[in-house]
């Protein structure tokens, strides 16, 4: 029944993900190699900028990788200590190996980077519109203000007038 289990194909797409990252990243290591290389054969050549740019990307995808280990843990009903590294219950509270405390959002699933970096848009979009609100009702306020005080204003004139007039 293994091959009906929608949990199992989950896991299995995060799988390959992580096959194909992984094969990313030897690729990539490979062409540091040569780069490297490149530039100890001939003095003149600075292949610096292009490592560099490769081993960017192997840190992101090794970052993927790790992200989608995570998310097969928690598919099993897993998760990681993140003092020991090992693997608990979901339902833990606490680390049968080392006692750490876990964090009450790590029975939740792991999130992406991305997924990540859009939890913080949305927060700043909503603080943002929350921004305006308040700027809006303090101009209003202030308008608000501003009225009896002009109102003042112009009876004081009025009552100099008449006291010009007299």
């Amino acid at each position: 029944m293994a091959l009906f289990d929608p949990k199992a194909k989950v896991i299995s797409g995060y799988q390959k993900s992580i096959d194909e990252r992984t094969s990313s990243i030897r690729k990539y290591y490979d062409e540091i190699g040569k780069l490297y290389y490149d530039q100890y054969k001939d003095m003149n050549v600075d292949n610096t900028k292009d490592i560099n740019t490769r081993c960017e990307a192997i840190t992101r995808l090794s970052n993927e990788v790790e992200d989608y280990k995570l998310k097969i843990l928690f598919e099993k009903g897993l998760k990681k200590c993140p003092v020991c590294g090992t693997e608990n219950s979901l339902e833990y509270g606490f680390c049968f190996k080392c006692g750490a405390k876990f964090d009450e959002d790590s029975a939740e699933a792991p999130k992406s980077d991305f997924e990540k970096a859009a939890a913080q848009i949305e927060e700043v979009a909503e603080a943002a519109s929350e921004a305006e609100t308040v700027e809006e009702a303090a101009e209003e306020a202030a308008e608000e203000a501003a009225e009896p005080a002009a109102e003042e204003t112009k009876e004081e004139k009025k009552s100099t007038k008449k006291k010009k007039e007299d």
